[in-house]
């Protein structure tokens, strides 16, 4: 690992938070709200961020930017952000040319999966899939300690997949904001999981709600969980079927549903093109904190 500083600035929709890694170590941590909807705000509060951290540390750093979207590799500006005032800007020269020097991007999924596959719940393994579980659904892959973007940025992009082996009611499913209707992201997100159980009865809830009260014997939220885990299996075993990977590590609010560690590897055989299913399904070592340690990772 070297004894180099590393900063990872982890660039979100409503804060903009940097860590600062020595050894694998984190020695300090600042975070600021995003100025929404402004974007030369938002290049000067992660100037702000960086040059703020080395002052105190004093000592100059890699820094690494984990984001919403992706650089285009055709026109190097961002594009598929939901926060929109970034699309389209040239975000990793404005940025390189305030901090005088060269700067790594890449996804938020991607360093989450990175975090985790450098010195977290599946550090050591060959292959890795990160999947975020939240506000919406992403993916990450890890090989052999390095991110695989692809050649059209989108590599774990999972979401924007169609649920796989559809059963009643579940096609064509609902509508998604990139423009077709049962994406997995539709399902497997937190809003795809509370429209779900008010479509099947059910009160406006959080996840967390819902499996509270289902583990106090309400049906209809257990029903709900039941639905969603036989989702997430048939959605990972797509992913497996194709990539393979050792470990998927899951992220997000979601990941935090205890029983979906037991319930979905029970239920991946089914799907899983093999005689049996050795990948591992597993939290988080690193929680919310892996996206940001994950831009700091994103130079070897």
């Amino acid at each position: 690992m070297g004894s180099q500083l590393r900063i990872g600035v982890d660039l979100g929709g409503t804060k903009i938070e940097a860590i600062a890694l020595q050894d694998g170590r984190e020695v300090l941590r600042r975070r600021v709200a995003t100025p929404r909807d402004d974007y030369p705000a938002t290049l000067r509060a992660i100037q702000q961020l960086v040059t703020g951290i080395e002052r105190e540390l004093d000592a100059s750093a890699s820094v690494g930017i984990g984001m919403p979207g992706a650089l285009s590799a055709k026109t190097g500006f961002v594009k598929n952000a939901n926060s929109t005032w970034l699309n389209g800007r040239p975000l990793d020269a404005d940025l390189s040319a305030l901090l005088l020097r060269p700067l790594r991007f890449a996804n938020d999924a991607n360093c989450f999966a990175l975090s985790e596959a450098t010195d977290g719940a599946a550090a050591g393994a060959a292959c890795v899939f990160g999947v975020i579980l939240g506000t919406g659904v992403g993916g990450g892959v890890v090989a052999h300690g390095r991110v695989l973007t692809g050649a059209n940025a989108v590599a774990g992009e999972w979401g924007h997949n169609a649920l796989p082996w559809p059963e009643d009611g579940e096609w064509p499913g609902p509508g998604c904001y990139c423009g077709r209707s049962g994406c997995v992201e539709t399902f497997l997100s937190g809003p795809g999981l509370a429209s779900d159980h008010v479509r099947h009865g059910g009160a406006r809830l959080e996840a967390a709600e819902i499996a509270a009260r289902a583990a106090q014997g309400d049906a209809v939220c257990e029903a709900t969980l039941q639905r969603y885990e036989s989702r997430i299996a048939r959605s990972l075993a797509s992913v497996i079927n194709v990539l393979d990977p050792d470990v998927i590590v899951l992220g997000g609010g979601l990941s935090r549903l205890e029983r979906l560690y037991a319930n979905v590897p029970r239920l991946l055989p089914r799907f899983v093109f093999s005689d049996r299913v050795d990948t591992a399904l597993v939290p988080p070592r690193h929680g919310d904190s892996s996206g940001v340690r994950g831009a700091a990772w994103l130079w070897p």
